[in-house]
């Protein structure tokens, strides 16, 4: 009998543990549904754009506001030779002699014998001996403006400027020529030469009648000849 009751109450333990376990799983199972639903209304998680990545509608803001501004064009002045004022000639004399002479320091000290002057002959209807802008003695030519022939050595050109040179031969002297030319526009004529005694040089300028006005220069320089300062003629 005590047996038969020892074994109701451990059945009715046993049945009693079983359902209290069920009672206690019953919760978890429904709670699992709960768990994951907010899961499924999540809304999609958008893609990371990295850092150095510019969207398209950024890209199209910057090209609209990165426009550069023009440059301001600079205009450089135009550089234009300075006319020289034309020479004063001195009144031609009357009754002057059919020929006169310019006589002059040599401009190649180092390669003449001192104590001489170079003499050139002119005829004054073409020529007056004047000075020139930088007072200097010179010929002025009188029917051609501003051609005009003074005594000169080298000297350095600007890069704009180009030089023929040519050999000019008379009786008594050799001439070295040589034709400047600025922008191909011919400028002015130097000639150097001498007799033996004296190296000296001329430079011949003109604006207008170039060839004339170098031609009446070559006949007063094929004149040249050396003399003694003793017998030189004063210069003006």
């Amino acid at each position: 009998m005590i047996r038969r009751i020892i074994i109701i109450l451990f059945l009715t333990f046993v049945i009693t543990s079983c359902g209290a376990a069920a009672a206690t799983e019953a919760p978890a199972a429904a709670e699992a549904p709960a768990i994951e639903a907010p899961a499924a209304t999540e809304e999609p998680a958008q893609p990371l754009v990295p850092e150095n990545t510019t969207s398209s509608s950024s890209a199209v803001d910057l090209t609209e506001t990165s426009t550069p501004e023009p440059t301001p064009t600079q205009i450089l002045p135009t550089l234009t030779d300075t006319q020289l004022p034309p020479l004063e000639l001195p009144t031609e004399a009357i009754n002057a002699p059919a020929q006169m002479v310019w006589d002059g320091t040599p401009t190649y000290l180092g390669d003449s014998q001192p104590g001489y002057s170079f003499r050139v002959t002119y005829d004054p209807d073409l020529w007056a001996l004047t000075s020139d802008q930088f007072g200097f003695p010179a010929l002025g030519h009188r029917n051609i403006l501003n051609c005009v022939m003074s005594a000169a050595s080298g000297r350095g050109l600007p890069a704009n400027m180009t030089v023929e040179h040519d050999v000019l031969y008379t009786d008594t002297i050799t001439f070295d020529v040589n034709t400047v030319f600025e922008n191909g526009l011919k400028k002015f004529v130097t000639y150097t030469g001498g007799d033996g005694t004296i190296i000296t040089g001329f430079e011949v300028s003109f604006e207008e009648q170039a060839d004339q006005c170098l031609a009446d220069a070559v006949t007063v320089l094929s004149t040249l000849k050396s003399v003694s300062v003793s017998q030189a003629t004063p210069q003006p």
